[in-house]
């Protein structure tokens, strides 16, 4: 699967990807190519030219060399639709022809500095010279094209005298004719200069992906280090120490608020996550799926420390699945999401990441699905996150509590966007098959109405 299917699937990934600064159309195109790779040695050549990258940039960010290659990236077009006409022995018109000499230029440009950088060892472009100088036969050195009259000797002469006749409103045919001719002229100009190209073709196209890719990999860098990122390692587990949610954080930190980042680390099998509303369990679950999905797409991830597990994919059943269009309620939306990761997971090693299955439909069937759903999901290679309100299941699994509330605050001034400051979002292990009993609590804090809390507590 590549980027542009993952960020409409997830939605922590697409606010990554929307942060990324790409300067460019075809960087951009690189960047949605971008395979979600369980190939280990691609991804520690991929960390690696990153981690070059972040380095480059960090010592190189206001000086020359650096400045130059953003500025040629800034100028690069997406040129795939021209080669594409050029491997079909399709003319190139006098725009597609600017296009390509344009190409040359920039690559002629941008590899001085990419040496300049250092980074000349990962990113490999090729001489264009002979491209650009087919292109400027008057040696202007601009990337500006024309049809020049050292392309053809009929030229001179017709536009003088085509010159001439406009300039004193000479005879309105003869300036038609001469049009035409000069026209008739440029296309055989064109389609000589296409032919001729076709020798290069493979040539531009290595230039176009790899300043492309340039484009991709400054982006990631710049990233990597406004987030302050991490660069993953692969082994047997699912671990990250400090993991952050990006766009929670930014936004916290935006409103004055404190973020909490999260250890945890999960094996295979099921890990059962409990804790009282609002303590973050479905934001850990997002959390953990873009950064899985960061991290085998060459990226490197919100964490202080991270450890990935390569698995095939990234399976959420996450938030209220409800599709009105499809006629489908909120359960049964879920339920069929939920079928098919069962399915995908016979076949296939995944992250899978639950939030709350069966909480919209009746509690006794409720709980005996999340049951069955365990059970099932225990037997597979995966690695299970399910996040339940759920007691006394009885599953044979790992547990895990968040630590919620950690003092009283009947008596304190609380909002809903002030709360996070009395949760501990982190994690502890928790052998009980009970869950914690804090909704009538919250709803107390939160100043809801005394009547419904009365009731409710005299009814438990």
């Amino acid at each position: 699967m590549r980027i542009k299917e993952l960020i409409k699937q997830d939605a922590g990934f697409q606010y990554v990807i929307d942060s990324m600064e790409l300067m460019s159309a075809a960087g951009r195109r690189a960047m949605l190519d971008t395979v979600f790779s369980t190939d280990s040695a691609w991804l520690e050549a991929e960390w690696e030219r990153t981690e070059m990258a972040i380095d480059a940039v960090k010592k190189y960010k206001y000086k020359k060399p650096y400045i130059d290659l953003r500025h040629c990236l800034m100028c690069l077009h997406d040129l795939h639709g021209t080669l594409a006409s050029l491997a079909s022995h399709t003319p190139l018109d006098e725009v597609e022809l600017f296009e390509v000499k344009n190409l040359a230029q920039l690559s002629r440009t941008a590899m001085g500095a990419i040496e300049g950088l250092g980074l000349a060892e990962m990113i490999h472009l090729p001489c264009t010279d002979e491209v650009f100088n087919l292109l400027d036969p008057d040696r202007t050195g601009i990337a500006n094209f024309y049809i020049y009259d050292s392309y053809d000797l009929r030229l001179a002469p017709l536009r003088r005298e085509l010159n001439a006749l406009q300039t004193s409103d000479g005879d309105p045919a003869r300036i038609s004719e001469l049009l035409a001719m000069q026209n008739e002229i440029q296309t055989e100009v064109c389609r000589h200069l296409s032919d001729e190209l076709i020798r290069w073709h493979d040539t531009l196209t290595t230039a176009l992906e790899q300043l492309a890719y340039t484009d991709l990999l400054l982006a990631k860098a710049e990233l990597a280090i406004s987030w302050n990122l991490t660069r993953p390692a692969i082994g047997d587990s699912i671990a990250y120490k400090g993991l952050v949610n990006p766009r929670l954080k930014q936004r916290n930190e935006s409103m004055g608020l404190r973020y909490q980042p999260v250890d945890i680390t999960l094996k295979p099998g099921v890990c059962l996550i409990t804790g009282a509303n609002m303590a973050g369990k479905t934001v850990l679950l997002k959390s953990i799926g873009s950064a899985q999905i960061m991290a085998q797409c060459g990226m490197f991830v919100p964490a202080e420390e991270a450890k990935v597990r390569l698995v095939e994919g990234v399976s959420t059943s996450i938030g209220d699945d409800q599709d009105e269009m499809n006629g489908l309620s909120s359960y049964a939306s879920e339920i069929i999401k939920i079928s098919n990761i069962l399915s995908d997971c016979r076949q296939h090693e995944l992250l899978i990441l639950i939030d709350e299955p069966a909480r919209t439909t009746n509690p006794v069937e409720g709980k005996a699905l999340v049951q069955a759903i365990i059970k099932i999901l225990n037997t597979m290679n995966s690695f299970t996150l399910i996040t339940t309100h759920y007691s006394q299941l009885g599953a044979d699994c790992r547990r895990m509590r968040v630590k919620g509330f950690v003092e009283d605050l009947s008596d304190l001034p609380l909002t809903p966007q002030s709360i996070n400051r009395f949760i501990d979002y982190s994690l502890t292990e928790d052998n009980s098959d009970d869950v914690p009993h804090e909704a009538l609590r919250i709803a107390t804090i939160l100043r809801c109405d005394p009547e419904m809390i009365s009731l409710a507590q005299k009814i438990l």
